[in-house]
């Protein structure tokens, strides 16, 4: 990563830091620019001009990032609301839907996002598409039994699936929730609220990766003649 990338993605998540306030339950997303705004969010906490945040992580790393920048966590069976939500995307399109799960914690995520008051999305301007599909692999998230049933079934509605296999791990990438997954190449994806439906029908689905009718914000990072700069979409 290079230095203008780095910062920029640092401010990406400082601007979604400094938009949460005192008294407020915070839902952590997962991924590089996220972990930034997890990190400047326990600074705010540390010298005080916070007061009184908890948040909810939606991945082991972003409960490891959490303990270790002093933000102290809670969960959805202790809490009746989360105030914001912040994290990152794969690919966002002009209606502000997204595709989510590069990370593989797209479940948990779309639970604490969709449930959160305002979602905060922060991404780098590379993420920003046209149509939903033309970049990235749409994940889906499968229970182990289910995977060849739910492989064909997904041919049958036009897409190309492959089971997601682990780095520096021999096999598949295992889930925090211990299940596998699936990324399906669609050639376009049309009618994304219609299709994330129809993906979460198919059995032993748990969950996908397109997120729709639910950011409110999109902060995005930009280097223009090598400066990081940080735009609201």
């Amino acid at each position: 990563m290079s230095d203008a990338v780095k910062v920029m993605k640092q401010e990406v998540g400082k601007a979604a830091a400094a938009r949460v306030t005192s008294n407020s339950v915070v839902g952590l997303g997962t991924g590089s620019t996220t972990a930034y705004a997890i990190q400047f969010l326990g600074d705010r906490l540390k010298s005080g001009e916070l007061e009184n945040v908890v948040g909810i992580p939606t991945s082991f790393q972003a409960e490891v990032l959490a303990k270790q920048y002093g933000i102290p966590l809670t969960t959805l069976d202790a809490t009746d609301k989360i105030d914001v939500a912040i994290d990152g995307a794969d690919e966002v399109d002009p209606q502000k839907n997204l595709i989510k799960g590069g990370g593989a914690a797209h479940t948990r995520e779309k639970i604490v996002d969709t449930l959160a008051e305002t979602f905060i999305v922060v991404v780098d301007q590379g993420k920003l598409v046209d149509r939903l599909g033309s970049t990235f692999l749409l994940p889906v998230e499968v229970l182990p039994m289910a995977i060849a049933p739910v492989m064909r079934a997904i041919e049958g509605l036009g897409g190309k699936p492959e089971l997601r296999m682990g780095i520096k791990k021999a096999g598949p990438v295992v889930t925090d929730q211990g299940n596998l997954v699936i990324d399906v190449k669609f050639e376009q994806i049309d009618d994304p609220v219609a299709l994330e439906a129809t993906l979460n029908n198919l059995p032993g689905v748990l969950e996908n990766g397109l997120f729709v009718n639910c950011t409110d914000v999109v902060l995005v990072g930009e280097i223009n003649d090598g400066q990081p700069s940080v735009r609201e979409m």
